[in-house]
């Protein structure tokens, strides 16, 4: 063979050589990010559902440490966008979905309920006739929607009291919005928002130690936000500095027995429970992909509406009725749910 043959030989095992260990450490990375993809759960969203998925997650890890879980809470709008741009694996939403997002491919189980609660600071000047007496859809209706009542004198009937109500809601796109404005009249979020109200805030749990800060405020907050002080007997109370709105329900400006669920969390959940609690601003939250849930995903979620149902009533939250449930599982186990609930 001569020196050239021997040279262009040489040459292309080189070649060859160097495409395969390319080829080798490709594969090894490819292996690498897909594994990666296999055994981590991304879930975005409401911050409604957050603790309750906090505590799945918790559960789940025990008879499965392999696979991570990451939580992040950043409203029912973005946990809905992402879960349809596949940028998260679930998305947790605190609201009904609607039909361009179904039409865009959103797939989803119910999984638990809780409700929005109006919310003001213990110190706010009128509380004690405010604990007596309640408030109606209407006040809370020209508190947060016509800006008819603008302050706490005003709401009570007393014309000496002057003092400002200080308006609270929420900036970004979120059930605990969309539900509060459902209840108060089939309105929207930008209702709130357009009112308008003296603060917008970002967060349930941000909005909710605004409320702890303000004497003068009002807002609303989901009520794994509200009830977070646990006492020495294992009972959840409303955090220092917060609580919520007790509702007139039959406006006879009094609060009856039946009307007053508001002291601690399990008379709350009972209440929302026995359909005292009018629905909304109870509701049902749910978890989202887009088309349907695979793989790990699917594995996690299907635990989640069978053996996980058993950690929702120690976490705060209302478990959906037997029957719901089941058709979630059906849902889930055949990917396909009917378009219009």
């Amino acid at each position: 063979m001569s020196k050239s043959n021997e040279k262009t030989t040489q040459t292309t095992l080189v070649t060859i050589a160097t495409v395969l260990i390319l080829l080798f450490v490709g594969i090894l990375c490819m292996s690498g990010c897909t594994n990666q993809q296999n055994t981590t759960i991304k879930v975005e969203g409401a911050f409604a559902l957050t603790p309750m998925m906090e505590k799945w997650t918790a559960e789940y890890k025990i008879i499965h440490p392999e696979i991570n879980i990451d939580i992040n809470s950043n409203g029912a709008g973005a946990g809905m966008a992402d879960a349809l741009n596949g940028i998260a694996d679930i998305g947790m939403v605190s609201r009904e979905i609607n039909n361009t997002e179904i039409q865009q491919g959103a797939f989803w189980v119910s999984v638990v309920k809780d409700a929005v609660v109006a919310t003001i600071n213990t110190n706010n000047p009128v509380i004690d006739t405010i604990l007596e007496k309640g408030v109606t859809k209407q006040q809370f209706k020209d508190i947060f929607i016509t800006r008819t009542i603008t302050t706490w004198g005003q709401l009570i009937g007393n014309d000496s009291i002057t003092d400002k109500i200080v308006v609270y809601t929420r900036s970004d796109s979120c059930g605990a919005a969309e539900t509060w404005a459902k209840y108060l009249g089939n309105y929207k979020q930008n209702d709130l928002t357009n009112a308008p109200a003296d603060s917008a805030i970002n967060g349930d749990n941000a909005l909710a130690a605004k409320i702890q800060s303000d004497r003068f405020s009002i807002g609303y907050n989901n009520i794994g936000y509200v009830y977070t002080k646990k006492l020495a007997d294992n009972t959840f109370v409303p955090a220092d500095g917060i609580i919520p709105v007790p509702i007139d329900l039959n406006e006879n400006g009094t609060l009856d027995d039946n009307e007053k669920v508001y002291a601690d969390r399990t008379s709350m959940v009972t209440a929302i429970n026995d359909n005292i609690y009018p629905s909304p601003p109870a509701r049902a939250l749910h978890l989202v992909t887009s088309h349907n849930f695979t793989g790990i995903v699917y594995d996690f979620v299907h635990w989640i509406v069978t053996d996980g149902q058993q950690y929702v009533l120690e976490s705060g939250y209302v478990p959906l009725p037997e029957a719901t449930i089941a058709l979630q599982i059906q849902y889930l186990e055949s990917g396909i749910r009917p378009e219009i609930q």
